[in-house]
């Protein structure tokens, strides 16, 4: 019965007003959408007004930092219009690959830190031997009073163009290099190295007083001014500092260390590149010392994935021994042809690993052929960008 009557009711509903109730419904359905269609324009139009006033106030704000400051104060586009770093490479293509870059950055400071006798300043001088190949100009702040001509000379720098300084104060080194910085007409500058640093306070003072905070506080304001002149520069930077035992364990990387580097904590802040070095073992000939076998880590990059190594040779007298990383990574990646024992090298085959080696350092050109193709191949540049 209860059914019946609610039908009923229905009936005279519907019968009364003479519109199906179905229907009444459908058309309020449809004049709210047209009302939701209707906003969204409007709303789409008042994004529209609104992004073009951010627009031209952009502008109108640009242009006026422009005219207070200068035309580099701000500005848009330009800044991606090099993908690129111009970088300089570290004389071992190994390394290259480990900082993911194919070299070292210009236009930002590196800090290269070790135990003595690990291979730093031998690391340093191929850097800069590779930036004079370019043609650019070096300079090397000589602050331990260690360097030695026959070393330079040895590694393949040219003396003839290199700058060479011993500074009698950290004061005036830094000063030195804020300079040379600001005038950009130097590639690469090494200071070796920060542990050696004196402060002017220290050499007027006594053996017995207390200096412990003035290095670090020399390094801080320095680097500061340094690092707002590299702005501006493309001069690559480069601190070689050594490690001091400490006894509380600190994180660096995914691991914790009891080593400290000196100079504070300005240094490792301001620098866009951070690498250790480790020896491995000694490289030996016929029961003769011959070279050293390091590792370098990648702790710290700006520009790449960092925590990367790469395992080098050094050759004492000769500096990084790159034949072998050469040939090694052109058969690699197809552009040695290999054939069991045999390679082929500028047309000729040549038997054994060895004699590949030798042939690569009497032919410095098939070596310096294959290294530019290695680079266009790895890093996706031609050698003479980086200049």
């Amino acid at each position: 019965m209860a059914e019946d009557s609610k039908a009923r009711l229905a009936t005279q509903a519907s019968s009364s007003t003479g519109t199906p109730i179905p229907h009444f419904k459908s058309s309020m359905l449809v004049d709210s959408n047209q009302v939701e269609a209707s906003d969204l324009e409007d709303d789409k139009l008042h994004d529209d007004i609104k992004a073009a006033e951010k627009h031209t106030a952009l502008h109108s704000a640009l242009s006026e930092l422009a005219g207070d400051f200068d035309g580099e104060a701000m500005f848009l586009q330009r800044f991606f219009g090099a993908r690129l770093k111009a970088v300089v490479s570290t004389g071992s293509l190994k390394l290259d690959l480990a900082l993911g870059i194919g070299g070292l950055p210009k236009g930002r400071i590196v800090e290269i830190y070790g135990q003595e006798a690990s291979g730093k300043t031998t690391l340093a001088l191929n850097v800069i031997k590779e930036a004079q190949k370019l043609g650019g100009y070096c300079a090397y702040l000589d602050v331990e009073n260690a360097l030695d001509p026959l070393l330079l000379e040895s590694v393949g720098v040219n003396t003839e163009s290199l700058l060479i300084s011993q500074p009698n104060s950290a004061e005036n080194l830094l000063s030195i290099v804020d300079t040379l910085t600001k005038s950009g007409a130097v590639d690469v500058i090494v200071v070796d190295s920060v542990a050696a640093l004196i402060p002017q306070r220290e050499i007027m003072g006594v053996i017995s007083d207390n200096f412990v905070e003035t290095q670090s506080q020399i390094m801080t304001q320095a680097l500061r001014k340094i690092h707002f002149s590299l702005c501006r520069s493309e001069t690559l930077i480069i601190f070689i500092n050594q490690v001091r035992s400490n006894v509380k364990l600190r994180q660096e990387g995914l691991r914790n260390v009891n080593e400290a580097t000196c100079g504070g904590n300005a240094l490792p802040f301001y620098s866009a590149v951070r690498m250790r070095i480790a020896r491995k073992g000694l490289l030996k000939t016929q029961d003769k010392v011959t070279g050293l076998g390091i590792c370098v880590e990648v702790m710290k990059n700006k520009l790449a994935p960092a925590m990367k190594k790469a395992e080098l040779e050094i050759l004492f007298g000769r500096g990084i021994c790159r034949v072998s990383e050469v040939l090694e990574l052109a058969c690699q990646h197809g552009v040695v042809p290999e054939e069991g024992n045999c390679y082929l090298l500028d047309g000729e085959v040549v038997k054994g690993k060895i004699q590949a080696e030798k042939y690569l350092i009497r032919n410095e050109r098939v070596c310096d052929d294959l290294v530019k193709t290695l680079r266009r191949k790895l890093f996706r540049i031609d050698q003479d960008s980086e200049s």
